[in-house]
């Protein structure tokens, strides 16, 4: 059996992107054996901040470089580095994920446009659009979850995409 990367595993955890369990499972051991190696060891979940901001400046591409000379610091930095690459992403495929979805939004809209619509179709369309809406809502934000990219404003704007789809169905 492989002996886990125990070197990545302490990077993920003092990152602080994904959940202990998810990190077990990514490096293939147990959740209770990176809790207690990290107990033994001392690692901290202290990055995390740092993490969401790293990832918010890719997102901007407003990230600036800078030199750094303590091996600490350049090990943080490569920490926060890795982990904010791969949150950034995520959002990058939710970007793609909901293009993909406006466009079926956009085809819907145009079939809805041309479409005859009496009463015995207009129930099972406005359900069938509403559960694949949903069904996208919360797939985008378990992933957000999973990597500690929620925000106030992030849960603010995945309700109210929420109330307008329930709206248009009930409207429709």
């Amino acid at each position: 059996m492989k002996q886990p990367d125990w070197e990545a595993i302490e990077r993920a955890f003092r990152a602080g992107s994904l959940s202990i369990r998810a990190i077990a499972e990514k490096h293939g051991t147990k959740e209770g054996t990176v809790r207690s190696r990290a107990k033994r060891n001392g690692w901290q979940r202290d990055l995390t901040e740092q993490v969401k901001t790293a990832t918010k400046a890719k997102l901007s591409r407003t990230t600036s470089r800078t030199d750094v000379t303590q091996s600490t610091v350049r090990e943080d930095a490569r920490i926060v580095e890795d982990a904010s690459d791969e949150a950034a992403d995520v959002v990058l495929a939710h970007r793609i994920v909901l293009a993909q979805w406006r466009g079926l939004a956009n085809k819907l809209c145009h079939a809805l446009d041309v479409m005859e619509v009496h009463e015995d179709n207009h129930n099972e369309f406005a359900r069938s659009l509403n559960a694949g809406v949903d069904a996208q809502l919360k797939v985008i934000k378990g992933e957000r979850q999973a990597y500690n990219l929620d925000t106030e404003e992030g849960d603010k704007t995945v309700e109210t995409l929420s109330s307008m789809m329930d709206d248009l169905s009930t409207e429709a």
